[in-house]
């Protein structure tokens, strides 16, 4: 049930943007950083799911607690804005795909500059890779409910796509606070891609909500990782893996962003030409003769 607070804001028509903002920012930085302290006491392995993920679902679920209504609504997509493309197949395929060009475009610069990938099989690995994938997909997912399915649709009651994407890519690559004890070209890159990676998301869930937000994010994030667990070594705080990494993702968000934009434009035009082609024309004219 909602709260009588739920009740009047709905009634005024206000939404407590900022303040439900700043709840979910440091719960999710306190759960994060519980989690991660109490990993090595649990049988989870790092390598498989990494606790900390979790720490923005709780965060929303904290949330849910007082302001249980608008929690439910940003999480079925309110705020979203208004679509820009069907929920069908070709979206989902148009995401995933972006997932797997960031890690072969990092991939492949890594390779050229560096010469060598780092390649590791999934049978190198310390547990079974589909134990490993479907793993990974649970904790994007733990992350992305918040992210994407909360914040970006609390952000943009106020703010457009662009705007709300940036600062959700801001507060998600400062949610890496381990980050931060690295180079500062390591950390900057890391917050390159995390920006960029929260414009692609924001651009292209424009208009979606619920389960399909939730799947379509956290398969983004999933593929990610683990094409990032299985090349390169940007794990160790090499500076070159995150660089390339990074710059890889700003292509993806670049990408994205001119397609929105010719979408806008092709859009704009033909509502104009119907706008023109709808308006009456003069009125006729009788002539007299004198």
């Amino acid at each position: 049930m909602g709260t009588v607070d739920d009740g009047m804001e709905r009634a005024r028509g206000k939404v407590p943007v900022w303040g439900m903002a700043g709840v979910f920012t440091v719960v999710a930085f306190v759960a994060a950083g519980a989690l991660g302290a109490v990993q090595p006491d649990t049988p989870v392995p790092a390598e498989v799911v990494q606790l900390t993920q979790f720490g923005p679902a709780a965060a929303v679920g904290a949330l849910a607690l007082f302001r249980w209504r608008r929690t439910r609504e940003l999480l079925r997509g309110a705020g979203a804005g208004a679509g820009t493309g069907g929920r069908g197949a070709g979206r989902a395929v148009a995401v995933l795909a972006t997932a797997a060009l960031i890690v072969a475009l990092s991939v492949l610069a890594y390779g050229i500059t560096s010469g060598d990938a780092r390649f590791t099989g999934p049978g190198a690995l310390h547990h079974a890779f589909p134990l490993i994938a479907v793993a990974q997909l649970v904790g994007a997912c733990g992350e992305e409910i918040g992210w994407r399915c909360f914040l970006q649709p609390l952000l943009r009651t106020r703010f457009g796509t662009l705007a709300s994407s940036v600062t959700v890519g801001l507060v998600w690559g400062a949610w890496h606070v381990p980050v931060f004890g690295r180079a500062p070209a390591y950390a900057a890159g890391f917050l390159l891609a995390t920006v960029a990676m929260s414009v692609v998301l924001g651009v292209a869930l424009e208009g979606t909500g619920g389960p399909y937000r939730l799947l379509l994010a956290g398969g983004f994030h999933a593929l990610v990782n683990l094409g990032l667990l299985l090349c390169m070594d940007e794990e160790s705080g090499a500076v070159l893996p995150m660089l390339c990494f990074g710059l890889a993702c700003l292509v993806a968000a670049l990408g994205w962003t001119l397609v929105r934009t010719g979408r806008r434009t092709s859009a704009a035009a033909a509502a104009a030409t119907a706008t023109a082609a709808s308006a009456p024309g003069p009125a006729p004219t009788t002539l007299r003769r004198t």
